[in-house]
């Protein structure tokens, strides 16, 4: 028997996750086949949660265009506690300064007991998952391709690691080929999952603003990393504008009250030096 449930994921494979089309094809209630509702679904590889399955986390329903579907794999429960998540996001051209600073800050934000979330992209992305794992900590990874596709192909041993261990997910299904428009579009979830989201990087016009945005609509608190001024970057501005100016993990904790199981992160924890 098919179910509404059977429904959702129906169109959300038809369309590849297009929400737009989704939406569309239930409001006119367009006619479908039970064969095709069937083969849909069986198709998927992956988990998958729909908008209306009580699994479904609670803090994306309050979101622009909640996704109708989510396909993932690893440990849903990582997406429930916004409360013990962060976002690290950042520049795909990322430079040393960055990476080095995003490896230090993320290292003792996992060790503190904060699950780090972002988007798998090159550069800060794969810095703040990387440090995560490192340091024995988790991790979430919101795609803009298909769940079944890692992009970009470079990540592909990450992609791996946080499938089997951590929490990887998309709104997309199966194979669904990357597409410019995805990539901004997956940044609301990414402050959605969040309690707050830690900038590192990011150069003027970046796209890490949209999420900024997302996440200021959303409520969350928005942290940022100083850089040199005579350097091509957003971060200084948006210290000007009011997110809180974080030289260390501590910053971050003590804003969010998150400190979990010690009074002070150490700073000088030599095993964060060498993750990356």
């Amino acid at each position: 028997m098919i179910t509404g449930r059977d429904v959702v994921i129906y169109f959300a494979v038809k369309y590849a996750g297009d929400w737009a089309k989704i939406y569309e094809a239930m409001q006119k209630r367009e006619t479908f086949q039970e064969e095709d509702v069937v083969a849909a679904t069986a198709s998927l590889r992956c988990k998958v949660v729909t908008i209306i399955d009580d699994a479904y986390p609670t803090g994306l329903k309050k979101i622009y265009k909640p996704p109708f579907a989510l396909f993932y794999y690893g440990n849903l429960d990582l997406a429930y506690d916004i409360d013990k998540s962060l976002a690290v996001i950042g520049s795909r051209d990322s430079g040393p300064y960055g990476i080095k600073m995003t490896t230090q800050i993320t290292t003792q934000l996992a060790k503190a007991g904060l699950t780090i979330v972002s988007g798998l992209a090159k550069g800060i992305d794969a810095t703040a998952h990387w440090a995560a794992i490192n340091a024995g900590g988790k991790t979430i990874a919101v795609l803009g391709s298909g769940i079944d596709q890692c992009y970009p192909k470079e990540n592909r041993e990450l992609y791996t690691l946080i499938k089997s261990d951590h929490l990887l997910l998309s709104e997309y299904p199966g194979e669904t080929t990357p597409d410019k428009e995805h990539f901004p579009w997956r940044n609301r979830i990414i402050a959605a999952l969040s309690k707050g989201v830690f900038v590192s990087e990011a150069h003027k016009r970046s796209g890490t603003l949209i999420t900024v945005g997302y996440a200021l609509y959303l409520g969350r608190e928005v942290f940022v990393l100083p850089h040199p001024a005579d350097t091509d970057t957003s971060c200084n501005q948006l210290i000007k504008d009011g997110a809180v100016l974080v030289e260390s993990a501590q910053d971050i904790l003590d804003e969010l009250n998150q400190n979990i199981g010690k009074s002070k992160v150490d700073t000088n924890d030599e095993s964060e030096k060498n993750v990356i």
